[in-house]
């Protein structure tokens, strides 16, 4: 009998991967991120299966939390096909890479401060390196559209369609001819308000569905009351002579605060100053969305008619280099967006150095931060941070801004299920346990169905 296990995303939120086992004989694997947060840990247990025995690897979309193992699994071993959307593997080459440099400097740093304590032999390893990354180039890859229908093995066809979540993010529908089985993962359902996605596609029918509930416990703020909200403490913090810290994801979220920003320069609300996109990796991804406009929203495609680029204006500057970074210090009243987005590496750091002290700029927080990271441990009210084995007081004001998230919210979430013409078992992932307890009593009362909780390993039958 077929069945599927998860060896990531179960009860927390980060680590999707998803192994389907057919009675055939023949194994798909949905994804294989990172975790992420408090759980980082598990990234250097076992995968749980076999890499060797995998035939096909989908991957829904190029975020770390589904990608970020990528590298390890062809290192164990896998030498299957991978199918995916072609800009997905492009931004994945660019996610994967920097958190392959990451890793590598990661270990340099903990290893010389080991050597000094005798202790470089409890230094764990980086999980990969650049030329593992690479290998997945070599791999068969399929790329496939939207909405084309392929035979991946003998009576066994998948069909993408669109999540809303990223550039080219997919839910996925799996056919199981023989078994008269429809599965659909859910991938991460993008917020139907997306200023620079555009909206999830309907589901048809799923005799199965594995869905997301990264925010199955609420509804977020609405768009349009968050846009005013961080327009307020924009204009509000640069006219009072401080300036905007944002830590924020590369991939989506850098691009629509862009967006964000251009509407208010556009009707000249943004107060004259300088704003530094000061990630190599968002100003890669940044790239990339360019590259693939078509994909994006009819506000994205209008800028580009009417000023020939999507994300720039003369207050943008992008640094690539660290020493352009580093010179954004002698700078005051400006924007900074940094990663990373939960601030457990990267450039925000520096700046939280330099600015987090000081009562008259402001941190401002427009992504999910997971459990674990310093970016919740802020959130969630801290007064000390240490950055650099160095403890500084936080006087900076913080703000948190949940409307912009691109995971769709409770309401969104059931008004997609909503939506099917048939719908059968539903199986939660992606979440927190606890979020997950108040997301399956909501789909009780409001589509009189039963939810189930998928646990770590546990088998599913179709």
């Amino acid at each position: 009998m077929s069945y599927i296990q998860s060896y990531g995303a179960a009860e927390v939120v980060t680590g999707s991967c998803h192994l389907i086992t057919l009675k055939s004989g023949h194994n798909i694997l949905v994804d294989c991120g990172m975790f992420q947060g408090e759980v980082e840990d598990k990234n250097y247990e076992p995968l749980g299966f076999n890499p060797k025995k995998v035939d096909v690897l989908l991957i829904t979309h190029a975020h770390l939390d589904h990608v970020g193992r990528i590298p390890l699994l062809v290192k164990k071993g896998f030498r299957g096909r991978i199918v995916t959307l072609k800009s997905t593997m492009d931004l994945a080459e660019v996610v994967l890479l920097d958190s392959a440099n990451l890793m590598q400097e990661e270990y340099k740093t903990k290893y010389r401060k080991a050597q000094r304590r005798g202790e470089e032999g409890r230094v764990k390893k980086p999980l990969y390196g650049i030329s593992d990354v690479n290998d997945i180039f070599n791999l068969p890859i399929e790329y496939i559209k939207y909405n084309q229908r392929v035979e991946i093995l003998k009576d066994v066809f998948v069909t993408f369609k669109n999540a809303g979540h990223i550039l080219d993010s997919a839910f996925i529908e799996i056919e199981l001819k023989k078994e008269r089985k429809r599965l659909v993962f859910s991938g991460d359902l993008g917020n139907k308000n997306d200023i620079v996605m555009p909206n999830p596609q309907k589901g048809d029918f799923a005799d199965i569905l594995y869905i997301e509930s990264t925010y199955g416990d609420r509804n977020h703020k609405s768009i349009k009351e968050s846009e005013e909200e961080f327009k307020e403490t924009i204009i509000d913090t640069l006219l009072s002579g401080g300036s905007v810290v944002i830590p924020s994801f590369a991939i989506e979220r850098t691009q629509e605060i862009l967006c964000i920003l251009k509407r208010m320069y556009k009707k000249r609300e943004l107060p004259r100053c300088k704003i530094f996109i000061d990630s190599p990796m968002a100003i890669k991804a940044t790239r990339l969305y360019i590259k693939y406009h078509k994909e994006l929203s009819r506000e994205c495609n209008q800028f580009l008619k009417e000023d020939g680029s999507v994300f720039d204006f003369p207050y943008v500057e992008y640094t690539l280099r660290v020493e352009d970074s580093k010179k954004i210090n002698d700078e005051d009243g400006c924007i900074i967006i940094a990663g990373s987005g939960m601030c457990t590496g990267g450039r925000i750091l520096h700046h939280f150095k330099h600015r987090i002290w000081n009562p008259k700029n402001s941190i401002l927080f427009v992504g999910y931060q997971a459990r674990g990271t310093l970016g919740r441990e802020i959130v969630e009210g801290a007064k000390w941070i240490e950055v650099y084995n160095e403890e500084i007081k936080i006087r900076a004001k913080i703000y948190t801004i949940n409307g912009f998230s691109a995971h769709a919210d409770q309401k969104e979430l059931i008004d997609w299920m909503k939506r099917f013409n048939k719908l059968g078992h539903i199986y939660l992932i992606h979440g927190e346990r606890d979020k997950q307890e108040i997301f399956k009593k909501a789909i009780k009362e409001r589509l009189f169905k039963r939810a189930h909780i998928v646990k770590p390993k546990e088998k599913i039958y179709i």
